[in-house]
């Protein structure tokens, strides 16, 4: 486990995380966003390589087209915009228990403590790091290679769903029902009547990073006409689970593993994975819901594959982020 000060987190969030011009190549962006990993997270050698060699292997991966896309919102708005700044968002007891920065620890506050936790989520969206824009056009298999390759894993449903509600329950798959469609339905309906958001009972406005705009290019979901117009992570502060999970509703939709049987659980130990879950909601959703997102939610068998699938599915609002076993 390696800690450092806070002052040095909060200067390189700063200085790395500067708004890049609307000239700048995906390569140069991507470039800036290795180096901000490596100082924040203190990446090794070996573990930004493989970073690396994911994002050039797509091709496209990164926190957008930087030829469209337009953020409503710079770094530097974004620290200035949260009382105290990023610092406020550094947990020095969630690091002793999850061993890296910027996670917290999952577990039922009605009968567990911290540390009892099991596994640990990301608070912020990939990169992990607050007042940072989201990594998005990641097909799902890329998201759990570069979950891999930082030494962590793709969540299961579950535990995204127990971070966003503030309690982590037993997993409830409904294995025995068989499709997808099958074991959502029953899912959602054990849910439905207990349904919240991470900040509260009932869907509101204007609380979380969801008031962005499509681009006008946008009609379908391309490269070069849609804009990844998301928010820096963490920019609402309000937008946070019982937990301290932040951006859970909009900014960017995100993949998770959605296991078809007990051996293809990442939480049990399993790297087989299941099939696509997509959580969350994106930037607009102050304007247009596509759909529920409210935490427990288990979306229909969209764009669905394997995750492991070559042909999992990537568009320009949708990311991840990570969780890690522990204990």
């Amino acid at each position: 486990m390696r800690l450092i000060s806070r002052g040095f987190v909060v200067g390189m969030l700063i200085a790395l995380a500067a708004p890049l011009s609307a000239q700048t190549t995906l390569k140069q962006a991507n470039a800036a966003l290795f180096e901000q990993l490596k100082t924040v997270h203190r990446l090794s050698s070996a573990e930004l390589s493989r970073l690396q060699k994911i994002f050039a292997r797509s091709g496209i991966i990164g926190q957008g087209n930087p030829a469209i896309t337009r953020h409503p919102m710079t770094p530097e708005q974004c620290s200035a915009g949260i009382p105290g700044g990023p610092n406020r968002y550094a947990s020095s007891r969630n690091q002793r228990i999850c061993g890296d920065k910027f996670m917290a620890p999952l577990y039922d506050p009605r009968s567990e403590k911290p540390g009892d936790a099991k596994a640990c989520i990301d608070q912020f969206e990939f990169p992990n790091i607050p007042c940072t824009y989201p990594v998005v056009w990641t097909k799902a298999v890329e998201a759990a290679e570069i979950c891999a390759a930082v030494g962590k894993r793709l969540c299961d449903a579950h535990e995204w769903e127990g971070a966003c509600a503030g309690a982590l329950e037993p997993q409830d798959y409904f294995f025995g029902n068989g499709s997808v469609s099958a074991m959502r339905t029953a899912h959602n309906n054990k849910y439905a009547p207990t349904k919240s958001w991470a900040y509260g009972p009932s869907f509101q406005r204007g609380v979380c990073a969801q008031n962005s705009v499509k681009s006008a290019s946008c009609g379908g979901g391309g490269y070069r006409s849609c804009g990844s117009n998301t928010y820096p992570t963490g920019a609402f502060p309000n937008c946070k689970s019982a937990l301290g999970v932040y951006d859970q509703h909009g900014n960017a939709a995100e993949h998770m593993n959605l296991p078809m049987s007990p051996n293809q659980m990442a939480s049990a130990g399993s790297t087989k994975l299941g099939v696509t879950e997509m959580k969350g909601s994106w930037f607009i959703w102050d304007k247009y819901q596509a759909h529920p997102d409210w935490c427990r939610w288990r979306a229909p068998y969209w764009h669905g594959s394997q995750v492991l699938s070559r042909s999992s599915h990537e568009n320009y609002h949708l990311g991840f982020r990570c969780c890690k076993s522990i204990n």
